[in-house]
């Protein structure tokens, strides 16, 4: 599994695992976890970067439709795991 960094609000660094990526609408998505090998909470990230940024910008999706759209979407791409909302 693919390991990532991200740049946190007070500039720590947060590791994820991505677990899977897709796009939905033209807006990249990731599913992505804290823990590799463990059952655990997964969160659903957006690219926020606007045309011309040289990193990436990602925010966690915390709106209820657009959750329930792309989870539906990894749902599908991951069938062998449940995702719960």
């Amino acid at each position: 599994m693919e390991k990532i960094s991200f740049a946190g609000n007070n500039g720590d660094a947060i590791e994820f695992f991505v677990i899977e990526k897709t796009t939905l609408g033209g807006v990249d998505y990731m599913l992505v976890t804290e823990s590799e090998s463990e059952d655990g909470d997964a969160y659903v990230l957006k690219d926020v970067s606007k045309p011309g940024e040289a990193e990436g910008v990602y925010e966690i999706v915390e709106d209820d439709s657009e959750l329930q759209a792309v989870g539906q979407v990894f749902g599908a791409l991951l069938e062998d795991i449940d995702i719960l909302q």
